[in-house]
């Protein structure tokens, strides 16, 4: 672990916007409070089942914490002795999870497609924001932070899985077919899901998709992927711990750089007051 620590220690500068702060977890605590946010998220609002350790010390934890990145997006007004953790991501580079024994994707999809891919890249989990900041861009803050680290450590490609909520998957017919046929990522870039959890995305044909209601009703993180020209990998997967119906989603950062050049560091740089 002291590897990885040396690691950590050397990430990425905070990020100032008004009264947030958006940066890496520095400490165990921050990384519990990061967890503490994923609990009421995942396990009260979306009612993901919990087991009995995670409902005692109501945290969302798994053996993947501990090697992870967690970024994080803190309301400085409200830190006042403790940690105001308003959003976060986790984050898995390739070169730490090469040692320390695989991604938690793996657990539903083959990955050996994308991993003979060259270079560096992440995935990206256990995305959520406290419900009292979704009005407050948060979500765009940790865009924000995503895409600083992505430069940061020179990433290629992201991924992750997504997800729908619930179980129900005849409901997200349109929406799953939809991903499949208008955003099926290329051969090379394609994990698919593991046989055991496979359930085929291509449910109904493209004429009976009604394309505007689908995009206006999928969900935000997705939305936002393919914003960035994000493709989905090869089955969906229902994760009945968590409620939720997962695609497998892939980023090749090329966008995620433009974008935050376009909005951030371009315009800081031609400041004369930067």
């Amino acid at each position: 672990m002291e590897l990885l620590e040396a690691e950590h220690k050397r990430d990425l500068e905070p990020l100032h916007v008004n009264n947030f702060l958006i940066r890496l977890a520095e400490s165990p605590a921050e990384v519990e409070a990061a967890q503490a946010l994923r609990y009421r998220v995942f396990y009260e609002e979306m009612m993901a089942l919990p087991s009995p350790e995670a409902r005692q010390r109501r945290l969302d934890c798994d053996g993947f914490d501990p090697i992870c990145d967690h970024l994080l997006v803190i309301d400085t007004d409200r830190s006042n002795g403790s940690l105001a953790v308003a959003g976060t991501y986790r984050l898995l580079r390739r070169s730490v999870a090469d040692r320390m024994g695989g991604f938690y994707t793996a657990q539903e999809y083959d990955l050996s497609s994308l991993l003979e891919l060259p270079g560096e890249m992440v995935e990206v989990g256990r995305s959520c924001v406290d419900p009292g900041y979704r009005s407050r861009g948060v979500m765009q803050l940790l865009w924000r932070g995503l895409a600083a680290y992505v430069i940061h450590y020179d990433i290629d490609v992201l991924f992750g899985c997504a997800s729908f909520p619930g179980v129900a998957t005849e409901a997200m017919d349109p929406a799953l077919s939809y991903l499949h046929h208008y955003h099926l990522a290329p051969s090379g870039l394609r994990p698919r899901a593991l046989d055991h959890h496979y359930v085929p995305m291509a449910r109904v044909p493209p004429s009976v998709i009604d394309v505007q209601a689908v995009v206006a009703d999928l969900p935000p993180l997705i939305k936002g992927y393919l914003r960035l020209g994000g493709f989905v990998g090869d089955g969906a997967v229902v994760d009945r711990q968590f409620n939720t119906t997962d695609v497998c989603m892939i980023v090749k950062t090329d966008q995620v750089t433009k974008k935050y050049d376009r909005h951030y560091r371009r315009p800081a740089a031609d400041d004369p007051g930067s």
